[in-house]
């Protein structure tokens, strides 16, 4: 039965915004980087079982979770400047990142940003800055904030958690306690004051996918078989372009590789960490 390591929880105060964490364990520092539209809570199965090794740090993005938006966040930022002031506040001068997703992305911009930061990298279900995603994903995305904007809010979370928690599969194929907690999360984001406010984030200049040769830190890429095709070609990129990195494709799961598969997902990182 793993311990259960003492929690510390707080806010680190960076421009425009006041980021929830939580850290627990000692050791090497871990940083847990969750999705899009998600908080820290899909990081529930790793969290303590990484803690029994490593200084564990999971943290809730810009806009998402606990954090609190600022009135500076009408202002542009750069949303992997956030993960350097949140070490910094932190006192972390190096960490080994894992992130899913939008997670990913953010890692992959500051490994590329802040190379001596880094200690190794985990890339679930990997975003990339300045990948062109396919027709159909941006055409979904549409239809997403169309219902938003027609006010249906829960048809619109339905077809974000069948583009990111179904991916080629029928919702009848996924467990649906995943489902339903990626819908919470998803609800959850939508029902911050402010939520369709606010600038988006900048971008790493250049963009990453004409830098991934940068990155030195040693990398190890996990995505499911059954996620959408742009996800698995971002895999393939980033294998073919940072030197000596690793991809694992999980049979049957999609987008939420390390809640639909947390055993396996836990295996294969603590063989790079």
């Amino acid at each position: 039965m793993t311990e259960t390591k003492p929690v510390t929880s707080g806010f680190a105060e960076i421009p425009g915004a006041r980021l929830y964490y939580e850290m627990a364990g000692e050791g090497e520092t871990l940083v847990l980087l969750h999705g899009g539209m998600l908080d820290t809570r899909m990081w529930d199965e790793q969290f303590q079982i990484f803690a029994q090794n490593y200084r564990v740090i999971r943290y809730d993005e810009r806009s998402s979770g606990k954090s609190e938006d600022l009135a500076s966040n009408e202002q542009p930022y750069i949303f992997y400047q956030d993960l350097y002031q949140l070490l910094n506040s932190l006192g972390v001068e190096r960490a080994s990142l894992i992130g899913l997703s939008l997670g990913s992305r953010m890692s992959i911009d500051f490994a590329i940003a802040y190379p001596e930061r880094v200690h190794k990298l985990v890339l679930a279900a990997p975003g990339m800055s300045g990948y062109a995603f396919s027709e159909e994903v941006n055409q979904r995305g549409s239809e997403m904030e169309e219902l938003l904007m027609q006010g249906k809010v829960a048809e619109s979370i339905e077809s974000f958690v069948r583009l990111w928690a179904d991916g080629q599969r029928s919702p009848e194929q996924i467990d649906p306690a995943v489902r339903e907690r990626v819908r919470v999360m998803a609800a959850d984001t939508l029902a911050r004051p402010g939520s369709e406010e606010g600038q988006p984030p900048q971008e790493l200049e250049p963009l990453a996918i004409d830098r991934l040769t940068e990155i030195t830190a040693p990398t190890l890429i996990i995505v499911g078989d059954q996620d959408m095709p742009d996800i698995l070609t971002i895999t393939k990129l980033l294998e073919e372009q940072v030197a000596g990195s690793k991809s694992v494709i999980v049979p049957g799961v999609a987008h939420m590789v390390n809640m639909e598969k947390p055993e396996e997902f836990t295996r294969l990182v603590n063989q790079i960490l």
